[in-house]
């Protein structure tokens, strides 16, 4: 199936750079007291080269918010002033890490220091401390009992629209690749509706294109112009179809909202159709290095699955024809009150 989507958000940013295993000069000489056998043992483990736990997990985690950003490692690198092969390092666990660059880091990815952390140091004042306290209650959480907090949290600081308001607006998230544009727009010509597509609401905000918002403004304007364009198109449609940004779904306020004003239907496929159809849009940074390529578009999806079943419906477009993939679309939407979706036959 040919999918000749216009979804120019960056869930794919090429591949990364091979990360460097060459951990930063360890401080050997540093004179220290006397420590007990077990420490002595895992210190000499770590000097003949096993990583340090917290290192790894601190690396895993911002490299995990990276790719729910659709941020290369470019990008991150020169939004929070360092070097690539610095956070290359950081992210395999092998490199040293101050405070002060990991606040860098975390103001580049737009998130709290201590969600980055996520074992905060609890000295930072009350609120830190409760904030770390929330964390570890949430952890401990099932991931049921996790689902009910998070949407009871969710309506009672974002009421949702009436239930028929809401049906009247159905929003596509998924990554790019998936079709949302294609469908998207063939769904709405079946409908009569408007259709979309959110990127264009982001540049007349701006008034720049997509690449112009990073690379002049950053990733925290890109998420504010992504905020005003929902509200405003929320504000002038009562009925549409909407066709959104791969990575909306990383920035909990504008996701929720269109959670609450819209009926959502994630559009998924494979990773290898997801790859494919971004190499057919004329996106040849993807082939640069295929295997690291592949890699993020895993960890991408992997990173926003949780976020993308939030949906009210789901439709999986692997292997299927655009017809089957459209009718597929319409038997997830037509039962939607407020719809009126024409007959099938």
């Amino acid at each position: 199936m040919h999918y000749m989507a216009a979804d120019r958000s960056d869930d794919l940013c090429g591949p990364s750079l091979p990360a460097s295993h060459q951990p930063f000069e360890n401080c050997h000489d540093m004179r220290r007291a006397p420590e007990d056998p077990a420490s002595s043992l895992d210190a000499d483990a770590r000097h003949a080269g096993e990583r340090d736990p917290y290192l790894t997990q601190l690396g895993e985690r911002i490299r995990s918010l990276r790719a729910a950003r659709g941020m290369s490692r470019k990008d991150l690198a020169r939004g929070a002033g360092v070097s690539e092969r610095y956070l290359a390092n950081l992210e395999t666990g092998t490199g040293n890490a101050s405070v002060l660059l990991l606040r860098q880091i975390a103001g580049a990815l737009d998130v709290p220091l201590p969600v980055v952390l996520a074992e905060a140091d609890q000295r930072n004042g009350s609120r830190g401390a409760e904030f770390g306290q929330l964390l570890q209650w949430l952890a401990q959480l099932s991931p049921a009992d996790f689902s009910r907090v998070r949407e009871a949290c969710r309506h009672a600081l974002a009421p949702s629209a009436p239930t028929d308001a809401r049906h009247r607006r159905i929003a596509l998230i998924g990554l790019r690749g998936a079709g949302k544009s294609t469908l998207g727009r063939a769904l709405a010509q079946t409908l009569d509706l408007p259709f979309i597509e959110l990127n264009g609401a982001i540049e007349q905000e701006a008034g720049a294109t997509l690449s112009e918002i990073h690379s002049l403004y950053g990733q925290a304007a890109y998420r504010r112009y992504e905020l005003r364009a929902l509200e405003r198109v929320l504000r002038e449609h009562d009925r549409l179809v909407l066709a959104t940004p791969g990575s909306l779904v990383s920035e909990p306020g504008t996701f929720n909202l269109l959670l609450a004003h819209c009926y959502t239907v994630w559009i998924k496929t494979s990773p290898e159709e997801h790859m494919a159809r971004v190499v057919a849009q004329g996106d040849m940074r993807p082939m640069q290095g295929n295997t690291e390529a592949m890699a993020d578009l895993r960890r991408i999806l992997q990173a926003r699955t949780p976020l993308y079943s939030r949906a009210d419906a789901s439709v999986d477009t692997s292997g299927r024809t655009l017809e089957e993939s459209l009718a597929a679309l319409r038997e997830a939407v037509e039962t939607v009150p407020g719809m009126g979706m024409p007959s099938l036959g």
